[in-house]
């Protein structure tokens, strides 16, 4: 998946009505498919973190957090991803020490760092299999438009600054679906914005009775590239945030360079940054989820910037949490104590 398009952030144009009726078409085609499928229910509940917008919203760290949260507390949760980038079709548990991101994805090795996580390209084989595998609850990473496993909690992740972009749907647009019937569908939305930031989503405008939650995206020990000289890349979906959010830190970017999403890199690719950097006397630096996609005997020098999120009012995430953990039991005891 290439960077998204600029015009995709701005008011419509000539291109997005121009592509508009491909949009149409292809949001037609999603609708047909979710009314024509049969969703799979779990035995356990399954909560999917989604997203209306094409990359970038910050699903990956919401989903991390929220898996962080539930095993904190002796919930049995394990996560099942699509995998997108890596070559394996699943369903496979993840495997750090076997597995890379050619083979499960960026996404999934990240997300396994934190709960048991399962590949796989079809979702519902993928969920039984962690059900098999012990899972007492079910953390969906992405899916919100898959119609094959039936979602206990549909949660969307919203980037408080980019919102829904144009709102037009793919390819006029970034949105995956047409926003008042994704927005219908949600149980809540999960609100993101960068640590400082007042944020606000204009033009958002959820239903009635739609939970608005809001996370805070915070870099760990950022304080320490203050007046450092960065040269910074990735392959993200909007990697512009991240160059924002090293300037927000006080670091001199004196070079930036742009990568496709997910884009496994090369050791030329990565001999010509530390020319670069050398170059401009700069220190390299990218993503947590770059450099899981940089072979392990290239990493050396190479710093990461490491976001996490934080929950100005963990009591609303216990309280829209909570009817999902109620009945899950460990070794026999009832968990719905320690959701607060």
């Amino acid at each position: 998946m290439l960077a998204t398009p600029v015009f995709w952030g701005k008011s419509p144009g000539f291109l997005a009505d121009l592509l508009s009726p491909i949009g149409a078409a292809y949001d037609a085609a999603g609708w047909l498919r979710r009314v024509m499928s049969r969703s799979y229910r779990a035995p356990v509940p399954v909560v999917c973190v989604g997203n209306l917008v094409a990359g970038g919203a910050g699903k990956t760290p919401v989903a991390l957090a929220l898996s962080a949260w539930m095993v904190e507390r002796g919930i049995p949760v394990h996560v099942v991803s699509r995998g997108y980038g890596g070559r394996l079709h699943g369903p496979v548990r993840v495997d750090s020490t076997r597995h890379d991101a050619l083979a499960v994805g960026d996404e999934a090795l990240l997300l396994a760092t934190r709960a048991p996580c399962w590949v796989a390209r079809d979702r519902a084989a993928g969920v039984r299999a962690a059900v098999a595998g012990g899972a007492g609850a079910i953390l969906l990473d992405d899916g919100f438009q898959n119609p094959t496993v039936a979602k206990t909690l549909g949660l969307i992740v919203v980037d408080a600054a980019y919102g829904f972009g144009n709102g037009r749907v793919i390819p006029a647009g970034p949105l995956r679906e047409n926003l008042n019937r994704g927005l219908a569908r949600a149980d809540a939305v999960v609100l993101l914005t960068a640590e400082g930031d007042a944020g606000g989503s204009e033009g958002m405008q959820p239903p009635t009775g739609l939970t608005v939650l809001s996370a805070v995206m915070e870099p760990v020990s950022g304080e320490r590239l203050a007046g450092a000289r960065l040269l910074a890349f990735a392959g993200i979906g909007r990697p512009e945030k991240f160059f924002a959010t090293l300037r927000a830190l006080g670091a001199i970017l004196v070079g930036t360079r742009v990568f496709r999403d997910h884009h496994p890199f090369r050791v030329i690719e990565l001999e010509r940054l530390r020319r670069d950097g050398d170059r401009l006397a700069a220190r390299l630096i990218t993503t947590a989820k770059d450099i899981v996609r940089i072979p392990s005997a290239q990493r050396a020098g190479i710093e990461i910037l490491t976001v996490e999120i934080r929950w100005p009012d963990p009591i609303a995430l216990g309280r829209l949490l909570k009817p999902i953990v109620r009945s899950i039991h460990v070794d026999g005891r009832e968990l719905a104590e320690h959701v607060h």
